[in-house]
């Protein structure tokens, strides 16, 4: 079984930073993407960024420039730096595992986390 569990969420002016954390923990396939989505009141969840093993990120448009992840392959730790935070920011943040491949018999495998809220204020 993994578990996923995020930290470091909370409230901040706009204009302000926050850092994420999520620490996964049970049977981690190495070559996992892992990422952070979010979800906004009456919206769907979205993509926020990825990250391979190796270290190739993937951003949303929305927050290029803004956000950085970055991951602990040693510790199964991902992380998102979130700077310049606007209100439109403002969502329940999940991490993710993905895993496709020899590994897992090649039965995609995919975890999520409980959520952390985050919220700018204007």
């Amino acid at each position: 079984q993994v578990q996923l569990v995020e930290s470091g969420g909370g409230l901040v002016q706009a204009g302000g930073s926050l850092r994420l954390s999520c620490a996964a923990s049970g049977i981690i396939f190495n070559n996992n993407v892992m990422g952070w989505y979010r979800q906004a009141p009456g919206k769907q969840r979205e993509l926020v960024a990825t990250i391979t093993r190796g270290g190739t990120t993937n951003y949303a448009d929305s927050v290029k420039g803004r956000f950085a992840i970055s991951r602990d392959n040693a510790n199964n730790t991902v992380y998102l730096q979130m700077n310049s935070l606007k209100p439109e920011d403002t969502a329940v943040y999940y991490c993710n595992s993905d895993y496709l491949g020899p590994a897992s018999g090649w039965s995609r495998k995919v975890y999520w986390g409980q959520g952390t809220q985050v919220t700018v204020s204007s």
